[in-house]
């Protein structure tokens, strides 16, 4: 019972890790299945513009890792940080959801034929076979790629290796413009994931509702004494 006690007070905070995952999956593996026809196209002129360029399907896929390996970094170093990384991105994904629910979305930008044949192009066509054009408003790689990175530049550790910060920014940059690249999203999907980016990093690290809850928390627990 007391290991118990011990494990749950210090790996207790996974599990609305696990919690939301499994949600999130869930709802997300529903959108694929059923939005697959009647769906508002998502679409901006310059799109058309915007050269199709395989090679940044490797930023595109590092995403994954990238965003798991700042998650785990901080569920282990630093729950104050893990726990705003998460409030972030859980809220602008659940808003992804919803709107996706509500607003049914795709776009019509892939191609036809792949212009060259090659590992990366090859990469690109499997993406597209296991990733339905559908669910893109706002992007979530782009939204969470600047979580990602919005998170190694507040926690003193990793923002303090010139190394990591700045491989995270380009990484996440790499990312963004990814999206476009690969015909993955509109830019108009890029432009309101980072909007939503900018308004979540109001109310995470600049307000730091987090912590206000917490201490406002603490204080209704803590006896006045006279």
């Amino acid at each position: 019972m007391k290991n118990l006690k011990i494990f749950c007070h210090k790996y207790g905070h996974a599990i609305p890790l696990f919690i939301y995952g499994a949600i999130y999956l869930s709802w997300f593996t529903w959108l694929e299945r059923t939005v697959t026809k009647d769906y508002h196209i998502i679409h901006m002129s310059v799109d058309d513009h915007i050269p199709f360029c395989e090679v940044f399907i490797v930023p595109y896929l590092l995403w994954f890792a990238y965003v798991s390996a700042v998650v785990v970094f901080l569920f282990f170093k630093n729950k104050t940080d893990y726990y705003k990384a998460c409030a972030f991105l859980f809220t602008g994904m659940t808003v992804f959801l919803i709107i996706s629910t509500l607003f049914p979305n795709g776009h019509d930008l892939r191609l036809t034929q792949m212009p060259r044949d090659n590992i990366f192009t090859s990469l690109v066509s499997a993406l597209w076979k296991t990733d339905t054009p559908t669910n893109l408003w706002p992007s979530i790689h782009v939204y969470n790629s600047i979580g990602a990175h919005l998170a190694v530049m507040h926690n003193k550790t990793l923002r303090s290796r010139k190394l990591i910060s700045i491989g995270s920014g380009i990484l996440a940059f790499s990312i963004i413009l990814s999206t476009v690249f690969i015909k993955q999203h509109s830019l108009f999907d890029v432009i309101t994931g980072v909007f939503l980016g900018a308004f979540m990093y109001v109310l995470v690290y600049k307000r730091d509702w987090i912590t206000a809850t917490g201490t406002q928390h603490n204080n209704k627990k803590t006896p006045q004494v006279d």
